[in-house]
């Protein structure tokens, strides 16, 4: 997460200015922010057909390029519509990095929409999750700075997960929870590279009628390990509805003990940074029971 210092205001004059300026033709459509916006970038309405999304920090600047490069080939693969870029703006308005202008997608996000059927919505995510992985891979940005680890190994965040193991002796079963990491940090990728979103939550997938409509926020995209794409089994998902993901995206024992292994933020905020906000620590604690749970039934 990118430090608060390398934050800087984005609103909507700016986004009026840079559009003025770099793409005169949409100058006299109206801008307005979306009503549930992100914390990596920051998202607006150009008219009726457009967004603009601006990297809030440079850690999230590394992203733009990458998604103007490689959201254009993954679509045509994929069974549900993913973000389709139009135009990429530069630096400019004393704004340091380039941005991106996509096709505007109707929907809500899950974490707000009502869903018609939990276990339909898990199978329609997990088809899509390995037509994804089943996209040739050659080529494709591995893992590093620019997605935050995803699709390397573990051990990038052992330092932080064994700090947050320690602080939250005698509140959790942190034996247990040093079961579920030191098994994902076992659990090598021995596979070939595939395609992997990265980011997989509630609020990067659209709700339209009552269904999955799209897939957005490739940000945290690449090739590499598809296990970090296994995080919402535990945060969406439980009873039936997990069990229907899990058997609609068949991999491997040691995939899933990743899988497991990748929801160590929950332990950070379990732990209880100072501002930590109070509804997040339980949810996260009931994200870590899910996994230990999940540890001791399938190993």
């Amino acid at each position: 997460m990118a430090a608060s210092s390398d934050k800087i205001e984005i609103d909507v004059s700016l986004v009026r200015r840079l559009i003025a300026t770099q793409f005169p033709q949409w100058a006299d459509l109206p801008v307005r922010p979306v009503r549930h916006d992100g914390w990596d970038n920051r998202t607006f309405h150009l008219g009726d057909d457009l967004a603009v999304r601006l990297p809030s920090a440079g850690s999230y600047a590394l992203q733009v390029e990458k998604e103007q490069r490689w959201l254009p080939r993954l679509a045509p693969h994929l069974p549900l519509p993913i973000p389709a870029p139009v135009a990429m703006g530069r630096p400019g308005e004393n704004y340091p990095w380039h941005w991106s202008v996509y096709r505007w997608r109707n929907g809500e996000i899950a974490t707000h929409a009502p869903i018609a059927d939990m276990s339909a919505f898990a199978v329609s995510l997990a088809e899509f999750l390995a037509a994804l992985q089943g996209i040739d891979a050659d080529g494709g940005p591995l893992s590093g700075q620019h997605n935050f680890f995803r699709g390397g190994p573990l051990t990038a965040y052992d330092h932080e997960t064994r700090w947050a193991l320690a602080a939250l002796e005698g509140r959790i079963d942190t034996d247990m929870a040093r079961s579920v990491w030191d098994a994902a940090l076992a659990a090598k990728w021995m596979g070939e590279p595939v395609w992997f979103h990265g980011d997989v939550s509630s609020g990067n997938l659209l709700v339209e009628n009552g269904r999955l409509g799209a897939v957005i926020d490739f940000g945290t995209s690449g090739v590499g390990d598809p296990a970090c794409d296994l995080s919402i089994v535990w945060t969406m998902f439980d009873g039936e509805s997990r069990e229907a993901f899990r058997e609609t995206l068949p991999l491997d024992r040691g995939t899933w003990a990743r899988g497991r292994g990748w929801k160590w933020k929950a332990l950070i905020v379990a732990a209880e940074m100072p501002g930590t906000d109070r509804l997040e620590v339980e949810k996260s604690r009931r994200v870590i029971a899910d996994v230990l749970a999940d540890h001791v039934r399938y190993g």
